[in-house]
């Protein structure tokens, strides 16, 4: 496959599509995906028979020979699947650009297909054998993500500072941006600070608002070369950098093995993100940080060169994740106030600020960074609407 410095702008994003976002959707995951996909190829002017590529979740239940035979796919020259969850929504997308851009497909199909709103919780499956990680935290007590981050998250407040206030501040924007999105679950429910300090506890310290919605839904994304795109429908959003972060002796969420379990995969991903763009992080207009928990963002925050070490709390400050601050984050809501579909939203979201038709418009948006989960192996995109 080429090489990351070899994707630079050579792809594109032309194509995405959605399903309805809600707590409990009738259709199966199969026909959710289908859905998506076909409302993305349509969205790119692209026929399912040119598609030749994809690439989805280990964690996805519909496989590439379902969605193939049901969409009606051509000859597919590339499949692959990208494990740990939310870790690898941006690297779905990074797999098609290199593909397209070593010459081993033409058109490539992402998604993500989930039932997590009327679907069951995976920690509660007592009827398979604990993943090795898992053995030396659930035992213990620290049973579901939430744990293992609120572990983190206390650790970062104790180490630099961070208060609940600045985890407000995350969830309120997300809500803020998610009260103009009519897609987002949250749309006619605002958050007020009095709500979020006394709300219920769901892993000390972090609150009822402080976790991602249980969403059921499907987002699709179409990638072709940056030639061909200047031929589709919608204008194109260039993938202008792409990396994967997997850092030594990493152990999970709770990275407890490391000498510094706040450096987590962002800080590893970033550094192969920035080596490969042109551009900086003074660079990018709006981002889409990835929000299971809202905790993440002041730690990706830091991870990704926003701000420095133990300052990602105060970097909140002022409305600075608001429209018109230092950096928007989230516009349409992300994982806490639009969707949880393992982070695939937000690339969506990241595409359509590039179109200039996101609900939450940051005016003139050029560049945008993406971010899958911080606190598992990870991935990041760097996008432009430059050509």
């Amino acid at each position: 496959m080429a090489g990351l410095r070899g994707i630079k702008d050579a792809t594109a994003i032309v194509g995405i599509g959605q399903t309805p976002f809600a707590k409990r959707l009738d259709e199966d995951e199969r026909t959710l995906a289908c859905r998506a996909v076909l409302a993305a190829l349509d969205d790119a002017g692209i026929a399912p028979g040119e598609v030749d590529a994809l690439a989805s979740f280990t964690m996805e239940e519909t496989d590439e020979v379902e969605l193939a035979k049901a969409v009606g796919f051509g000859d597919l020259t590339f499949f692959s699947k990208v494990g740990y969850g939310g870790g690898g929504s941006c690297a779905t997308v990074a797999h098609l650009a290199t593909a397209i851009a070593s010459g081993q497909a033409t058109v490539g199909v992402a998604w993500r297909s989930r039932k997590r709103g009327s679907g069951p919780r995976p920690w509660t499956n007592t009827t398979v054998q604990l993943p090795t990680p898992a053995q030396w935290t659930r035992p213990f007590g620290l049973l579901r993500p939430a744990d293992e981050i609120a572990m983190l998250t206390r650790r970062y407040m104790h180490e630099y500072g961070a208060t609940r206030d600045h985890l407000f501040n995350v969830a309120l924007a997300c809500r803020n941006r998610a009260n103009q999105n009519p897609a987002a679950v949250m749309y006619d429910r605002p958050l007020t600070r009095e709500m979020y300090m006394t709300s219920r506890w769901i892993s000390e310290p972090l609150c009822l608002f402080d976790n991602c919605l249980e969403t059921d839904g499907a987002l699709a994304c179409v990638v072709v070369s940056s030639e061909r795109a200047r031929d589709c429908r919608r204008r194109p959003v260039h993938i202008h950098s792409a990396a994967q972060g997997l850092p030594a002796q990493h152990h999970g969420m709770v990275n407890y093995w490391n000498d510094d379990p706040l450096t987590g995969p962002a800080w590893t991903a970033a550094r192969h993100l920035w080596k490969h763009a042109d551009l900086t992080p003074e660079d990018v207009d709006v981002a889409q940080i990835y929000d299971a928990f809202t905790a993440l963002i002041p730690l990706s925050l830091e991870g990704y060169g926003f701000c420095g070490r133990g300052e990602g709390g105060a970097f909140t400050e002022g409305g600075a994740l608001e429209i018109g601050g230092r950096l928007p984050v989230n516009t349409a809501g992300g994982g806490l106030s639009e969707a949880y579909v393992h982070g695939f939203n937000l690339i969506t979201e990241g595409v359509k600020q590039l179109r200039g038709t996101s609900t939450a418009q940051v005016p003139g948006a050029a560049t945008c960074l993406v971010t899958a989960g911080e606190g598992v192996p990870t991935s990041a995109l760097l996008l432009t609407n430059r050509s």
